[in-house]
């Protein structure tokens, strides 16, 4: 999805020389391997990626995300982690992630709930510093209500 920007299906992998070079020529086929616009999209997409420095903007405000985070009542939330804008919360096992879900999307904001004690959240790349602590406050908000 991220590799076209969610436009279109295309994908990619990455390996060393020992890894790549297992597989000979003719080997390995693929249907749809090299599409033309599927790779055209992808570079479309990856120069979006950086004229718009939306990995420093990732970085960025995933480091403030985290320290508001941490801030959370520890009772509630056992764990922040993260990296980027792809973070989680483990929280208290008297909670369960998928009603926290619920409250939260009450409030304005969608998350993840994975396993019984985590949520994920994943905003988008652009996001903006004031729309995340919009989404900062209704996390901060729902946790304490809990």
């Amino acid at each position: 999805k991220a590799l076209s920007g969610g436009i279109y299906p295309v994908s990619a992998i990455l390996a060393n020389d020992e890894v790549m070079l297992t597989i000979k020529p003719g080997e390995h086929g693929s249907t749809y391997g090299g599409n033309p616009l599927g790779c055209k999209v992808a570079i479309a997409a990856l120069e979006v990626l950086l004229e718009e420095k939306l990995a420093d903007n990732a970085e960025r405000l995933g480091q403030v995300l985290r320290s508001e985070l941490s801030k959370l009542p520890k009772e509630k939330v056992k764990l922040v982690r993260g990296k980027g804008l792809l973070n989680a919360i483990v929280i208290n096992d008297k909670y369960d992630a998928w009603e926290v879900c619920l409250k939260l999307r009450d409030n304005g904001l969608l998350a993840k709930p994975t396993h019984g004690d985590i949520i994920r959240f994943a905003p988008p790349l652009v996001i903006s510093e004031p729309q995340l602590n919009e989404c900062i406050s209704i996390i901060k908000n729902t946790i304490e209500k809990l």
